[in-house]
């Protein structure tokens, strides 16, 4: 495998740039560097200029709105979208429930759902997690029964993020409650705005709110909105879910993390020295580097399979696992060297009228909320436990 680019490659990674450099908000990218989300407004017009641009679903296929794009050009785009400090489209929709449709809608569901994914009039959420079923996703209750040309769903739905911006939700539910416990399953598109649908906020650790809880009470849902067949929704689960944690890797953003960190702990100092130079520090460094380079090269290697006509498979647990661990490594570095710096700015603990400038480095406030809410990477998507459990099934036969 040749890990050099060809000129042509060398030349879309400088049309890229290109791209941000025009296009993208010097205020947009701030608040993506600084770990700060976008309002639904800024995201929805940004993701309308990734769309004029042809560039909003480059992963899809070309009949459908993709690109067209090799594997290593996806990489690329990838690599230097997370450079330029882009945000990024709201994976539900675009990445995770549109390769289901494609492999298992009907042809009906395609034409009806995916034009409306790319012109911005649906924003979805994922419906798996329950009270009693996260990395045990078999465990879940919430109940869909057939009523004539409708299901009547009941239940509960928890860590549901950004469900208070979206209209619909794709979620997995009980039909079925003979035999194991994966062959009662079934997958259905759920309007959030129907009669019976509740979103209470959960406010999370670094004092935001991403995710929510979905309550359902006697909720229709059209028959149509099933995704194949009943009962075979255990199926279709596990196939998305190859892509989510194939993007968990999150390559890109540990690739510019990883340089700001370089950056900061150049100009920080101890002894009267660069932190960079402090052998301790500079071996954790290098370790996330070497990591960062291995996690790399398999991630090209799972997306030059997927784009051969593939799925990926353990090797979608692999990247997960390591790609979030690297994430929460290089934020943690960042907080070691800021130090008390990265002590959480609260305007609360300070005098009253206090209006003076933020103390330490530019960018220091942000860390702290970073790092913890980066410790959910190795949780969501099906805990780093199961993954590794996963993997010694699949690879090792264990």
């Amino acid at each position: 495998m040749d890990l050099s680019f060809t000129p042509d490659e060398e030349a879309f990674r400088h049309e890229v740039r290109a791209f941000y450099a025009g296009s993208l908000p010097p205020s947009l990218a701030d608040r993506i560097r600084l770990g700060h989300g976008l309002t639904k407004d800024e995201q929805e017009a940004w993701q309308a200029t990734l769309a004029r641009r042809g560039w909003l679903v480059p992963h899809w296929p070309v009949e459908w709105g993709g690109t067209g794009w090799s594997a290593v050009e996806r990489y690329i785009f990838d690599l230097e979208s997370s450079l330029a400090n882009a945000p990024r489209p709201i994976a539900f929709g675009f990445n995770m429930l549109a390769p289901v449709l494609l492999k298992y809608g009907s042809e009906e569901q395609k034409r009806h759902w995916l034009p409306r994914m790319l012109d911005g009039s649906d924003w979805w959420c994922q419906g798996y997690s329950e009270p009693g079923a996260g990395s045990d996703l078999a465990a879940l209750k919430t109940r869909a029964v057939r009523d004539g040309d409708d299901y009547v769903v009941n239940g509960q739905k928890t860590w549901t993020t950004l469900g208070q911006h979206a209209n619909m939700i794709f979620a997995l539910v009980r039909t079925n409650d003979t035999g194991r416990r994966q062959e009662g399953i079934s997958f259905l598109l759920i309007d959030m705005t129907s009669p019976g649908v509740e979103v209470r906020p959960i406010i999370t650790l670094d004092g935001d709110h991403e995710v929510n809880e979905i309550f359902f009470t006697d909720v229709r849902v059209p028959v149509g909105n099933l995704v194949g067949e009943q009962d075979r929704g255990w199926t279709y689960a596990k196939y998305l879910l190859t892509y989510e944690r194939t993007s968990m890797a999150a390559v890109g953003s540990s690739t510019a993390a990883l340089a700001w960190l370089k950056s900061l702990a150049a100009k920080q100092q101890r002894g009267g020295k660069p932190l960079l130079d402090d052998p301790l520090f500079a071996a954790r460094v290098a370790r996330a580097e070497i990591e960062l380079a291995n996690l790399s090269t398999t991630a090209l290697r799972v997306v030059a399979a997927v784009a051969g006509g593939g799925a990926p498979g353990a090797e979608s647990s692999m990247l997960k696992v390591k790609g979030t661990e690297l994430r929460q490594e290089i934020s943690a570095l960042a907080r070691r060297a800021l130090g008390p710096f990265a002590q959480p700015f609260l305007p609360e603990a300070l005098e009253d009228g206090f209006n003076g400038e933020p103390v330490g480095p530019p960018d220091a406030a942000a860390v702290t909320p970073q790092y913890l809410n980066l410790r959910k990477l190795s949780i969501f998507g099906g805990s780093n436990e199961i993954q590794k459990n996963i993997i010694s099934k699949m690879i090792l036969q264990l």
